[in-house]
């Protein structure tokens, strides 16, 4: 969602919503630091799919720089723990060794994606 959107649907001022923004993304970049481990296995449910980023050259065009991420986070839980990886090859033998370092066994994946 972009900043203007969020501004005008709020009612709050760019600043406070460019403050909030850049804490959040703080937030989130601490826990991704923090967490350097496998997803614990049993009982837990864990959600994994990709994304595609780039940008466009100028804000304009077709997209240049393209990077297909890889991930997984732990629903139904307080606890935030997720991983992200970046993957250049989409082969089922590569997705599986993400996995397999990434998730223990015992937890239950869920994709859209396999």
């Amino acid at each position: 969602m972009r900043r203007e959107s969020i501004v005008n649907d709020l009612n709050v001022g760019g600043k406070t919503m460019t403050d909030w923004m850049n804490f959040c993304r703080g937030e989130c970049e601490a826990a991704y630091l923090a967490f350097d481990g496998k997803i614990n296995g049993i009982g837990k449910v864990v959600e994994i799919d990709e994304s595609k980023f780039g940008k466009r050259k100028y804000n304009r065009g077709r997209r240049v720089e393209d990077q297909w991420v890889f991930g997984g986070l732990v629903r139904y839980t307080n606890d935030c723990f997720f991983f992200l990886e970046v993957v250049n090859d989409w082969s089922a033998d590569v997705l599986l060794e993400v996995i397999k370092r990434r998730i223990l066994q015992g937890s239950t994946i869920i994709s859209v994606i396999l």
